[in-house]
């Protein structure tokens, strides 16, 4: 071949390679479009908040599994059981999540651990709203176990789902150093992504229904949620 011809060759061999990726793009934020729709589908035909939530907790789940086993060069993920760094940071939570982890708790918890989970939690409201900025806040969650496991983990909040993390270490530095603002912790963008659909789908949701559809601060949610302590 003339220096022409190889140097058509290698454009246009660039070219097609280059139509391929922007094609594979374009269908990768189908993904989304359709995890969209799939949660406008699911959560639209739910009885109540407490069944959307349920469902679009279990659509999000099924979608992160399926991306960190079929896609390719996904991120390493350090997270493990009782590593709770991310279990003091402040957690809002959207419609329905705070019914169904209350569903869980009455399920699960004695009345013992009820009473003393309520003091928790309105120990933890109380600082979020005395706080100048509750984002800021590094408190222990009051659902966290003496184990540092979360101990209703089934049904833990999307935004508790969503961070993930490659480095202990930068976690540790993030939640229990200067760095108030809570960033500076790399996530697996998609997983991360997922679940903030989620939460989307669960506040559209519930303004469909003509109720309250913005987020709520965990412990005051579920305090909301819960009623008078058994020892009332």
């Amino acid at each position: 071949m003339c220096a022409q011809d190889t140097i058509d060759f290698v454009k246009n061999d660039i070219a097609e390679v280059g139509a391929l990726v922007r094609s594979l793009s374009s269908r990768y934020e189908r993904i989304f479009e359709n995890l969209r729709a799939s949660f406008a589908v699911e959560l639209g035909r739910a009885d109540s908040m407490v069944a959307a939530a349920h469902a679009g907790v279990a659509i999000a789940d099924a979608a992160a599994t399926s991306f960190r086993e079929h896609m390719p060069n996904q991120p390493v993920i350090a997270c493990s059981a009782s590593c709770a760094a991310c279990c003091h940071l402040h957690v809002k939570v959207p419609p329905g999540v705070a019914a169904l982890i209350s569903d869980y708790i009455t399920a699960n918890f004695s009345v013992e651990d009820r009473a003393a989970l309520r003091v928790r939690l309105e120990n933890a409201a109380a600082a979020s709203r005395h706080a100048a900025d509750a984002t800021a806040l590094r408190q222990r969650c009051p659902l966290l176990g003496q184990d540092d496991r979360c101990s209703v983990y089934p049904v833990r909040p999307p935004s508790c789902r969503a961070f993930t993390s490659g480095s202990v270490s930068r976690c540790h530095e993030v939640v229990f150093g200067p760095n108030t603002d809570g960033g500076g912790v790399t996530q697996s963008a998609a997983h991360f992504r997922i679940y903030m659909e989620a939460t989307a789908a669960l506040e559209t949701a519930a303004r469909n229904r003509g109720i309250p559809h913005h987020q709520i601060e965990l412990s005051a949610a579920l305090l909301d949620q819960i009623g008078p302590s058994d020892q009332a």
